[in-house]
C-alpha cells in the first residue's frame, strides 16, 4: 500500500507541474457540449429523420475520451519512467506491478471521474441512469489505463509509446461511431470495451434491448484480460525497464 501512494503522489505532482495536461480531460466534454448545443440551437435546420441518423455527440466524445485520449497518455507515462530508468530502480526494489500500475493509473482514474460526470450533466440521463452512463465511462477508462499501461513497458521511449499507441486508440475511440452506421464494423467490435459504452448509452436511450450486465461484463472482462497482459509483460520486460 505505500508503494502505490508512493507512486500516486509522483504521478499526481507530475500532473500538477505540468497542468496543461489536464487540458485533455476537458476538451472533450468541452467539445461534446457545443456540439450539442449548436445541434439544439440549428435543430429547426434539420428533419427528424436527419436528427435520428446523426450519432448521439456526449456518447461519441464519451467514448472518444474512454478509447483515444487516455492510452496514449498513460502509455506515455510509463514510457518515461522507463526513458528515466525510474522503472528499472522500481523493479529493483520489488515492486510488483499491481501496486506500479495502481499507482500510476491512480491519478488518471480519479481525474478521470470528474470528466465522467461531466458527461453525465451534459447527457439527458438523469437519476440512476446518469450513474450507470458515468460508470459505464469509468469502465471504458479502466480498461484504456491498463491497455495503456501494457503499450507503455512495450515501449523503448516516449516517441515509440506515442507510435504504437495512437493506431489503437484511434480505432477504439473512433471505431464505435462508425459502427453506428455499419453493422459489420459493430459485430466486429462487439467484444471492445468502447463498443460497449455505446450499448450501454443506447439501452439508457431506449435504442438497445441488449442487458446492462452484459455490457459491463464485457467491459470489465476486457479489464482483466488487459490486466493479466500487463502482468505479464511486466515480468517478462525484467529489469530492463
Amino acid at each position: 500500500m505505500n508503494n502505490v501512494k508512493a507512486i500516486f503522489k509522483k504521478q499526481a505532482k507530475g500532473i500538477l507541474r505540468n497542468p496543461e495536461s489536464l487540458i485533455q480531460f476537458l476538451i472533450f466534454p468541452l467539445v461534446a457540449f457545443a456540439m450539442t448545443a449548436i445541434l439544439n440551437f440549428d435543430e429547426y435546420y434539420f428533419t427528424e429523420e436527419m436528427l435520428a441518423s446523426m450519432p448521439n455527440m456526449v456518447t461519441m466524445m464519451a467514448t472518444a475520451f474512454a478509447g483515444m485520449a487516455l492510452i496514449p497518455m498513460v502509455a506515455s507515462i510509463i514510457a518515461e519512467d522507463i526513458e528515466k530508468k525510474s522503472l528499472r530502480f522500481l523493479r529493483m526494489a520489488g515492486m510488483k506491478p499491481a501496486p506500479y500500475l495502481l499507482g500510476v493509473g491512480g491519478v488518471v482514474l480519479v481525474v478521470s471521474m470528474v470528466t465522467s460526470v461531466i458527461f453525465g450533466f451534459i447527457s439527458d440521463f438523469s437519476g440512476a441512469d446518469f450513474w450507470i452512463f458515468a460508470g459505464g465511462i469509468m469502465s471504458g477508462v479502466a480498461a484504456s489505463i491498463v491497455l495503456g499501461a501494457t503499450i507503455g513497458i512495450l515501449s523503448k521511449g516516449q516517441q515509440s509509446s506515442t507510435a504504437l499507441s495512437m493506431p489503437i486508440a484511434m480505432v477504439l475511440g473512433f471505431g464505435p461511431m462508425m459502427a453506428q452506421f455499419n453493422d459489420t464494423v459493430a459485430r466486429i467490435l462487439h467484444p471492445f470495451y468502447t463498443q460497449q459504452l455505446n450499448v450501454v448509452a443506447d439501452y439508457l436511450a431506449g435504442n438497445s434491448t441488449a442487458p446492462l450486465w452484459n455490457s459491463f461484463a464485457i467491459m470489465w472482462g476486457n479489464v482483466i484480460v488487459l490486466g493479466i497482459i500487463f502482468a505479464l509483460v511486466y515480468a517478462k520486460k525484467g529489469l530492463k525497464g
